[in-house]
C-alpha cells in the first residue's frame, strides 16, 4: 500500500501545481521552461519553485521534482515529441514490473497492426508468456487491428497478466483457436455456455439446471436470448468475484470486463431495476485500486458514476423501493462503503481535497455503523450458524443477535420450502412431459402446455386437443409472412402460430415466454413468479439440482459445468459479506494522508 501512497501524493502535488500553472497561463513545454532541445530551462523552473512552494506548502525540492515530472508530460504530449503525439499508445504494465519500469511504457506503433503483434512485442520485451491488453474497460481482440477497435494514438492500454493453462491436453482445441486467451476466461464462459443452452428436460437427479431469479430465488421471465447473455454475464462475474477473494485480482479483473461486455447485450431496463450492473462497476474499479493503476482515472471515474446512477434507479431516493422489496437496507450499505472510498481515491488523484475528505467522511460513517462485534458473531456461531450468516444477520438486524438469530433461522426455513417446491413441480413436469411426448406430441408443443397450466398434466393434455395440434413428425411449415407480423419478441413463434391455428391476432396474445425450451414453471414461496420492474433489486443465479452429469455428455463438458458451478454462491447475498479488512487499510491510509496535508495547509 506504501507505493500506493507514494503514487498517489506525487499526482497530488502535480494536480496542486496543474491548477497554478493553469491560472498563471504557464505552458511548461515552451521557454523558458524548456529549451530548443527539449531540455529544462534549470534556473526558470527554479524560480518557478521557489514561487509555488509556499503557496502549495510542500518544499521547494518536492515543488521542482513535480514540475520536472510535469514538464517532460507535457513534452512528450506536446508538439516537443511528435513522434509520442502521432505513433504511440501508453502501457500500464503490471505492478511487479513497475520496479523495473518507473515510469509507464510508450510502445511505438501503427494502428493498422494486429492487437496481437502488439502482445507479442510485449512477451518478448518482458517476458509475460499469457497477457491481455485492456482499453477503457473492454479487452482487445487479438485477431482484430488496433483502429478497428477504435484504439487511437495517445491512447492507454492497461496489461493483464492471465492464468497459465494447466490442463493442457483439455484445452488443446482451444489454445489453438485463441492461442492468446485466459485459460480461467475460456473455461468459465464454456462452462456457463453449457448451461444457458440446457432446457430442463433431463434427470432432475443428475443434470444441474440454472434458473435466473430474484434476491430471494423467485424465477423471472426473461427474454431466451437476453436468459443466455445474463447468464454468461452473472458467470463471469461471479468467477471473477471468486478471484478477488482469493486476491487475485489481475485473473479477476479479466473476468469482470468479460462480464461487462455480456451485460451490454443485456435489456438495458432490466439493468436500470437491478443491482447487478452497479456492482459490476465497483468491483472492476476495486481491482484498478488493488493493481495500482489508478493512472485509470477516466474509467474508473466513469464506472463509478454508472454505478451510482444505477443504484439510484434499482434502490429508489432515500432507498425507499429496495425497504419496500427487502424490508431493510443494511446490507446494502457495504457497497456504498467501496463506493465512498473509490470516489475519495479518485478525487484526492486530480487534487480535490475537499471532496475526498467529505467522501472518505461519509465512508467512515458507514464503517463505523458496519463493524461487528467479535463476540456477537462468535455467539452466532456457536448456536450453529456460519460466520457468513453470522455477519450478514447482524449487519441485518442492527446488530441485535437475538434478531438476527430469527432472521438467519427464517432464511434457512424459507430457502428449503423452496427447494422442496422445486424438487416436487420438477418431477410432476419431467413426467408430465414424457406422458405427452408419449401421446405423440412434440416437445415444444408438449413444454408450452405444460407451462400454460402451470405443470398440470390433465390441463395440458386438454389445451393440446382444444388446440388440435398433433405434430408425429408431420408438421405443415408455417407462413414465414405470418412469423414477421407477430410483435411479441420473446416466444417461439412457429409454435405460437401453430397453436392458435396461424391467428396472427390471437397469436400475439399468447403468452409464450423463453421458458418454452425450459417447461418448468416459475417455483417460489408465493404464487406468483417474481418479475423484474416490480418486486425485483438483483438478479441472481439460481443452481437447481446439481449433480455429476447426464448421461451421454462429454466428461470435458462435465468437468466445465462442475467447475464453473463452484462458484456459484450459495447465499443469495454472497457479494454483501465483506469483513471490511481491506477497506479498513484503505481508510486509515487515506485519513492519515489527507490530514497529513491539512495539517500541512494550516
Amino acid at each position: 500500500m506504501l507505493t500506493t501512497l507514494q503514487t498517489m501524493a506525487e499526482l497530488h502535488i502535480q494536480a496542486k501545481l496543474v491548477n497554478l500553472l493553469n491560472q498563471d497561463n504557464i505552458q511548461l513545454r515552451n521557454p523558458p521552461y524548456t529549451t530548443e532541445d527539449s531540455e529544462a530551462g534549470q534556473q526558470s523552473l527554479q524560480e518557478l519553485a521557489v514561487n509555488y512552494a509556499p503557496i502549495v506548502c510542500i518544499s521547494v525540492s518536492e515543488v521542482a521534482s513535480a514540475l520536472e515530472s510535469l514538464r517532460s508530460q507535457a513534452v512528450k504530449s506536446g508538439m516537443g515529441n511528435k513522434t509520442y503525439r502521432e505513433t504511440c499508445v501508453e502501457l500500464f504494465l503490471p505492478k511487479d514490473l513497475k520496479k523495473y519500469t518507473k515510469k509507464n511504457y510508450y510502445l511505438e506503433t501503427k494502428l493498422d497492426v494486429l492487437a496481437q503483434d502488439i502482445m507479442d512485442r510485449i512477451t518478448e520485451q518482458y517476458g509475460l508468456k499469457y497477457i491481455q491488453l485492456i482499453f477503457k474497460g473492454k479487452t482487445l481482440t487479438p485477431e482484430k487491428r488496433l483502429d478497428e477497435q477504435n484504439v487511437k494514438n495517445k491512447s492507454k492500454m492497461m496489461v493483464l497478466r492471465v492464468s497459465v493453462p494447466e490442463r493442457k491436453k483439455q484445452m488443446l482445441a482451444v489454445e489453438e483457436e485463441k492461442k492468446t486467451q485466459d485459460q480461467s476466461v475460456q473455461r468459465t464462459q464454456k462452462g456457463f455456455q453449457i448451461l444457458s443452452e440446457r432446457d430442463g428436460t433431463n434427470d432432475p437427479a443428475t443434470t444441474p439446471f440454472l434458473e435466473i431469479a430474484d434476491q430471494k430465488g423467485n424465477p423471472l421471465k426473461i427474454p431466451h436470448s437476453e436468459k443466455k447473455a445474463l447468464i454468461l454475464a452473472m458467470g463471469f462475474h461471479e468467477k471473477g468475484r471468486a478471484l478477488m477473494k482469493r486476491k487475485q485480482y489481475e485473473a479477476a479483473l479479466g473476468h469482470l470486463v468479460q462480464a461487462d461486455d455480456q451485460f451490454v447485450k443485456c435489456d438495458s431496463k432490466l439493468l436500470n431495476t437491478v443491482d447487478n450492473y452497479a456492482v459490476l462497476q465497483l468491483d472492476i474499479v476495486w481491482c484498478y485500486r488493488a493493481l495500482e493503476a489508478l493512472s485509470y482515472l477516466d474509467d474508473g471515474k466513469r464506472r463509478l458514476q454508472m454505478a451510482e446512477d444505477c443504484f439510484h434507479n434499482c434502490y429508489g431516493d432515500q432507498q425507499q423501493r429496495l425497504m419496500k422489496i427487502k424490508g431493510n437496507a443494511r446490507g446494502e450499505e457495504v457497497l456504498f462503503l467501496r463506493l465512498y472510498l473509490l470516489q475519495s481515491i479518485l478525487a484526492h488523484m486530480v487534487g480535490k481535497e475537499r471532496q475526498a475528505t467529505q467522501k472518505l467522511k461519509q465512508a467512515e460513517d458507514l464503517y463505523g455503523r458496519l463493524c461487528l462485534d467479535p463476540g456477537d458473531i462468535k455467539e452466532l456461531k456457536d448456536l450453529g450458524f456460519s460466520e457468513q450468516e453470522a455477519r450478514l444477520g447482524l449487519r441485518a438486524c442492527h446488530g441485535n443477535v437475538a434478531e438476527a438469530a430469527l432472521h438467519i433461522t427464517h432464511r434457512r426455513q424459507e430457502r428449503e420450502e423452496m427447494k422442496q417446491k422445486e424438487r416436487e413441480k420438477r418431477r410432476m413436469c419431467v413426467e408430465g412431459l414424457a406422458t405427452l411426448r408419449e401421446l405423440g406430441y412434440s416437445k415444444k408443443d408438449a413444454a408450452w402446455a405444460l407451462l400454460q397450466t402451470d405443470g398440470d398434466m390433465d390441463g395440458a393434455y386438454r389445451m393440446l386437443l382444444d388446440s388440435a395440434v398433433r405434430t408425429n413428425n408431420t408438421e405443415l411449415p408455417i407462413n414465414q409472412s405470418k412469423v414477421e407480423q407477430l410483435t411479441y419478441p420473446g416466444f417461439e413463434p412457429e409454435v405460437a402460430l401453430r397453436l392458435t391455428g396461424e391467428n396472427i391476432q390471437v397469436a400475439n396474445q399468447v403468452v409464450l415466454p423463453p421458458e418454452l425450451l425450459s417447461p418448468f414453471p416459475a417455483s417460489s414461496l408465493s404464487e406468483e413468479p417474481s418479475t423484474t420492474s416490480e418486486s425485483a433489486c438483483r438478479t441472481r443465479m439460481h443452481a437447481l439440482f446439481p449433480g455429476s452429469g447426464s448421461q451421454g455428455e462429454a466428461p470435458m463438458d462435465v468437468d466445465l459445468v462442475n467447475e464453473v458451478l463452484k462458484d456459484i454462491p450459495l447465499h443469495e447475498e454472497d457479494y454483501l459479506d465483506l469483513t471490511l479488512e481491506e477497506e479498513s487499510e484503505v481508510i486509515d491510509k487515506m485519513k492519515s494522508y489527507l490530514y497529513k496535508n491539512s495539517a500541512s495547509s494550516s
